[in-house]
């Protein structure tokens, strides 16, 4: 169904096919959650894939002033189809933004972000096409509570996986089949309780035209899992990335669970990655496949490896952009803390997969960046890499002060270790790294001054600020009786 339409007029046709009765518009605001409004289809004409649709701008985090509120939403008709969830017939269609006087795409709007990065790729010759295959965590509980009041701050979290329940005893059967911490990867059922769960977003997203290659539980208690997207190009992958959070977040409510995409809700376990396989293509052929080189890498996907380690603690403003991805990316939790490449090292920044390899696999070769987590905006957090490793290609950046790191680094001596640069500890230390460290965004007009401004005052005032100001529950168990 995704992608299935390419103009209006087959937008059109399918609405009339399917009997629908409500078009739901959908755009992604700055920080990156989904924001949609509904019409009647019988509302929806030709003229609007092209005038389009008003919105007020100024009530969308990231977006308009008030005195320039008023904006236009552009259906794309690639990305319409069937909401799998709505009990009235609903085409769910996704938008690009555009000014209303100017007629321009709007340069805040994230998608419009990604679109520009896969054309300023294009024009550097460098390559024509770009896939991407981020592997998506979350967690699945079955309660969640939260207060953040004067006189009262906490959380409180429930699973029947949570291995605190292993004592449970509250005049109910408990069975005894939770998952101990950092033992939760593949455990069949009864163990994994949410099989079915994954099994039905997964089902539901082959249903609206994602493929979907496999789905797990994660390594973490408590329900975490995993489904796989096959890879497509940035923009495409970033939309799908939006499609999966909705699916996944839906299935659950049904079951009447929750999803979280949150980077650590968990203390003493794996937090939500979104690793992120990347490679580059041109006519056809996979630039970053070269034989009996390091994991059969070709110096193009060295400069480009090299390019994301020489600006990763800017590029993390936008890959890991929360106080709490901060808390994900400590040791010992297969975080990815150290500033170095390896194949098959999953505690280096840039692992290259090595599941395939010869030239009968050479379309497989690509390379993964695993700091970025599931809070992230796909579409900016996508574009910023692939400008990160435009940008190594483009001034032959080097890559050997980086690795290979094929060792255990928790298992390295002390003095060993310390020559490894770990990734920034925290939201404020990534946001002045882009402060210092950010032209290579602004090649090709992909980001803006502006946006880089508006995306930096945003996080610090309406998130790191607000954290900050807070007192935490562990203060008290700290300092309460100073």
């Amino acid at each position: 169904m995704y992608g299935t339409c390419r103009t209006p007029g087959e937008v059109l046709d399918l609405i009339r096919q399917r009997n629908i009765q409500i078009v739901d518009l959908r755009f992604t605001d700055l920080p990156g959650t989904w924001q949609h409004a509904s019409l009647p289809a019988s509302q929806l004409g030709l003229a609007d894939f092209e005038r389009g649709i008003g919105f007020d701008g100024s009530s969308i985090r990231g977006f308009q002033a008030i005195e320039e509120s008023d904006m236009l939403l552009v259906p794309d008709p690639t990305t319409a189809f069937v909401d799998p969830f709505a009990t009235i017939p609903t085409l769910a269609i996704i938008c690009n933004v555009i000014d209303p006087e100017t007629r321009q795409p709007y340069s805040r709007d994230p998608r419009y972000i990604a679109q520009k990065a896969e054309a300023f790729l294009r024009t550097t010759g460098i390559a024509d096409q770009s896939f991407w295959g981020p592997e998506i965590e979350f967690f699945l509980f079955d309660h969640v509570s939260y207060d953040v009041l004067p006189y009262r701050m906490g959380f409180s979290i429930d699973s029947r996986e949570g291995y605190w329940n292993s004592g449970r005893n509250d005049g109910k059967p408990n069975l005894g089949y939770t998952i101990r911490p950092k033992e939760g990867y593949f455990p069949a059922p009864p163990h994994d309780t949410f099989q079915d769960i994954r099994s039905e977003a997964a089902l539901i997203l082959e249903q609206i035209g994602i493929p979907v290659e496999m789905h797990h539980h994660e390594v973490a208690t408590a329900g975490q899992g995993e489904i796989d997207m096959r890879r497509d190009t940035l923009t495409a992958m970033a939309d799908k990335v939006m499609i999966y959070k909705y699916v996944v977040k839906n299935v659950a409510r049904k079951h009447g669970c929750t999803a979280t995409f949150m980077p650590k809700p968990l203390f003493g376990d794996n937090g939500n990655g979104m690793h992120t396989h990347q490679s580059l293509w041109r006519d056809g052929m996979n630039l970053f496949y070269a034989p009996c080189h390091y994991a059969e890498l070709s110096e193009t996907a060295l400069h480009y490896i090299a390019g994301l380690l020489t600006h990763v603690d800017a590029l993390l403003a936008f890959t890991s952009p929360t106080t709490n991805s901060y808390k994900r990316l400590v040791p010992h939790y297969e975080a990815p803390v150290n500033i170095a490449f390896s194949k098959r090292n999953r505690s280096a920044c840039v692992r290259i997969p090595m599941y395939t390899t010869g030239p009968e696999n050479a379309a497989t070769k690509r390379i993964e960046f695993r700091p970025p987590d599931p809070s992230c905006n796909p579409y900016l957090a996508f574009a910023a890499m692939l400008m990160a490793g435009i940008d190594g290609i483009m001034q032959r950046l080097d890559a050997s002060p980086f690795g290979p790191l094929d060792v255990n680094t928790y298992h390295l001596p002390p003095e060993e270790a310390a020559r490894i640069r770990s990734v920034p500890g925290s939201l404020s230390a990534v946001l002045e790294a882009l402060e210092r460290d950010h032209s290579w965004l602004l090649e090709g007009d992909v980001f803006t001054r502006d946006v880089l401004e508006t995306w930096v005052a945003y996080k610090r005032e309406k998130e790191l600020q607000e954290v900050n100001i807070r007192p935490h529950p562990y203060e008290f168990y700290l300092y309460f009786d100073v």
